[in-house]
């Protein structure tokens, strides 16, 4: 690894499990100071304490929450460079099935606190010391193009589309040097799923035939599209989609 976030500060949603975690660990070791954010407060600080980076307690969909790490950020760190918005939820229940309590709260979390995630990093990277800066990197899917039975999270993740480019747009037009871009991972092995697996093995290949390139994604690749985004590396990329998903999108269904 290398050095590609050296002192910068970055809050990563969604840090004490999968994807995120993957995130916290590997811009951990490229030197970032890491504000883990997540509900989990025990899976959080254990990971927090493995990386060397800081737990805080967040629940995304709370505005009063978002206020609270945004007065820590000013006090302790005085700028923020980072912030990957990762948390999120599933429902697993189709437009029938659906009630408004699952919809509400699935949609406060997956939507409604990326939008408060953004409103947030934008306040703090207009007042960074160095000049106004930033990334932000929100956590899609490849159901923001393809759509599955589960609504409530196919329409969050739909609308996190819309959410980054109209930030990248204001940010843009604004003036900030601050870049908004969204992730869209395919089926990737996280820790929850490799147990899944182990239960339900047959469903493994299903897994591995999503892909074009016959297997699931990692962890580490979809961090990795994310740290480069986070970087200086990716400076004219702003409300753009990046996919991680091994040609998902790209193939047609087959027949055989």
């Amino acid at each position: 690894m290398g050095d590609r976030m050296h002192n910068k500060v970055v809050v990563i949603t969604g840090g004490a499990s999968g994807i995120g975690e993957g995130m916290v660990r590997r811009f951990s070791v490229e030197g970032a100071h890491v504000i883990l954010a997540d509900t989990n407060a025990a899976a959080g600080a254990r990971i927090a304490s493995d990386t060397n980076s800081r737990f805080f307690p967040l629940n995304v969909s709370s505005e009063d929450d978002w206020c609270a790490l945004a007065a820590l950020i000013r006090n302790d760190y005085g700028r923020l460079d980072v912030l990957l918005n990762n948390a999120g939820i599933v429902s697993e229940k189709s437009i029938s099935e659906v009630d408004l309590e699952t919809w509400n709260r699935l949609l406060s979390i997956n939507l409604t606190g990326a939008m408060l995630g953004c409103r947030t990093a934008i306040e703090l990277m207009r007042e960074h010391p160095d000049g106004t800066g930033g990334s932000i990197v929100n956590t899609a899917s490849t159901t923001s193009y393809l759509a599955i039975p589960d609504v409530a999270y196919t329409t969050s993740k739909a609308g996190l589309v819309g959410l980054t480019k109209s930030a990248a747009v204001y940010c843009a037009t604004e003036g900030l040097n601050i870049r908004v871009n969204s992730i869209h991972p395919g089926a990737t092995l996280t820790n929850i799923l490799r147990s899944a697996l182990e239960s339900t093995p047959e469903i493994e290949s299903m897994l591995k035939r999503m892909s074009p390139m016959g297997r699931m994604g990692t962890v580490d690749e979809v961090a990795a599209m994310a740290l480069f985004l986070a970087s200086d590396e990716a400076s004219f990329c702003t409300g753009g989609q990046f996919p991680v998903e091994g040609g998902t999108i790209s193939e047609h269904p087959r027949l055989l």
